[in-house]
């Protein structure tokens, strides 16, 4: 389940201007395989504390620690519902300290669902984005998990403006030469 879960998908914070090296967008990472590459017909392992299930209902609420693995996604939240159509898990809905990791980085919200028919991923609250040191805030994430599409909003946020932080990583312009490197 970039924010790739993120995410989600594992979905990566995007700049307005050209972004650091390994922060591009999910529609980006699509194109180039990180998506593409998930095992999304993986089986789905869930790990908690304590499981309650209904028949009737056919939702099952796994209770404490929650792990939720697939190939390399994973959801961790304080609370797992999950809602079975057709004796498989149709939808995910997670509650409380949402974490979900991808190999684009890592997406926090206090919800997350992950829709497995459409294959989309939603984080709602105080969403945060990070990849390495690079972060962005807002309050919503959605990430189409088959297109690698994602956006992200600040709705009721202050200012209601998506904020993010891009940190540079120094280059060497001065043309000295790397410690440690020979010369030819």
């Amino acid at each position: 389940m970039t924010v790739g879960l993120l995410m989600l998908a594992g979905a990566a914070p995007v700049a307005a201007a050209e972004p650091p090296a390994g922060m591009t967008p999910p529609a980006h990472n699509a194109a180039n395989g990180a998506l593409a590459h998930h095992e999304s017909n993986a089986p789905i392992n869930v790990t908690s504390d304590n499981f309650v299930g209904n028949f009737e209902t056919k939702i099952g609420t796994y209770i404490g620690n929650v792990v939720v693995t697939q190939a390399d996604y994973k959801l961790r939240a304080d609370q797992v519902r999950v809602n079975v159509v057709n004796n498989k898990p149709s939808r995910f809905d997670a509650t409380g300290h949402v974490v979900f990791v991808s190999t684009s980085g890592t997406a926090t919200g206090d919800n997350g669902v992950y829709d497995l028919g459409p294959r989309v991923v939603t984080l709602t609250g105080h969403v945060v984005l990070t990849k390495d040191k690079d972060v962005m805030h807002g309050t919503a994430l959605t990430v189409n998990m088959v297109t690698g599409e994602s956006h992200l909003t600040a709705k009721g946020a202050p200012g209601g403006r998506v904020q993010g932080l891009f940190v540079q990583q120094p280059s060497n312009q001065s043309g000295a030469k790397p410690a440690g490197g020979a010369s030819k």
